[in-house]
């Protein structure tokens, strides 16, 4: 995979895209993580980037040029098989669909990512218009710009990619990959002070443990996460499970009232 990122800091990524599960990537050449400073393709004197808007009102705009410059300059990356591949181009901005985990399976199935971060009041909307293919947004409120965005996505992404995690069940085993939110955790030493492992997980009986860990997972997203429960189709293990926590809430509620 090959990753562009358009930003006016491209400093902002140097440790980001050199550390960690992203360094490793990079390092073993599956994805190749690229910056580039969008104002050298600024078409007037003063190398600005920004103008007023049209119609007036607080903020700058970025204008459509230095973008579509960048975008249409990069090099055209081509498949293992030889042929062109076309980009996706992601506007990072808080206008966008909300960044999920289902559209971060879908990223990793792509062969080129160009990722816009934008600063200022916003952008020219022939950007959003004629350039982009998708808007993304981290969440419902608003960031000085659009790196940090950027390197959330882009982590999220890259770390789905084969061979990037040293054991590829992690990804699988997430939480959200699953639609629920992922099982409890514990390791060495099975007793810390007075809180002990779950006997469970020190039974040795693979399928019993797997048992555990799905309604862990279940009763976990009902407590924490309902609404991902809404578009489950509840086995009819799972829907007893639920029925049973929702009996105990129902009667600590009662023994609470009185």
């Amino acid at each position: 995979m090959r990753i562009d990122v358009l930003t006016l800091f491209p400093e902002m990524f140097e440790g980001v895209f050199s550390s960690s599960i992203l360094g490793k990537a990079r390092d073993k050449e599956i994805v190749s993580l690229n910056t580039v400073n969008f104002r050298i393709y600024s078409t007037n004197k003063h190398n600005t980037v920004d103008d007023y808007p049209y119609g007036g009102g607080g903020g700058m705009v970025l204008k459509p040029e230095p973008i579509f410059g960048a975008v249409e300059d990069l090099p055209t990356y081509t498949t293992p098989e030889g042929a062109p591949a076309k980009p996706r181009v992601i506007l990072l901005c808080p206008q966008g669909e909300t960044f999920t985990q289902k559209k971060a399976e879908e990223l990793a199935g792509e062969q080129h990512l160009v990722f816009i971060c934008g600063h200022y009041e916003g952008y020219d909307e022939r950007i959003r218009q004629h350039l982009v293919t998708d808007e993304l947004s981290v969440g419902d409120y608003v960031l000085t710009g659009g790196e940090i965005p950027a390197m959330v996505i882009i982590d999220s992404v890259v770390r789905l990619l084969p061979g990037v995690l040293g054991n590829e069940m992690s990804a699988v085993t997430d939480s959200f990959s699953t639609g629920l939110l992922e099982y409890p955790h514990y390791t060495r030493p099975a007793k810390f002070r007075e809180w002990e492992v779950p006997e469970m997980l020190l039974s040795g009986h693979h399928e019993n443990v797997k048992k555990w860990r799905l309604k862990e997972s279940v009763i976990r997203t009902l407590e924490r996460r309902p609404d991902l429960l809404k578009d489950r189709v509840l086995s009819k293990e799972e829907k007893k499970w639920v029925d049973e926590w929702q009996k105990m809430r129902q009667e600590e509620s009662t023994v609470q009232e009185k």
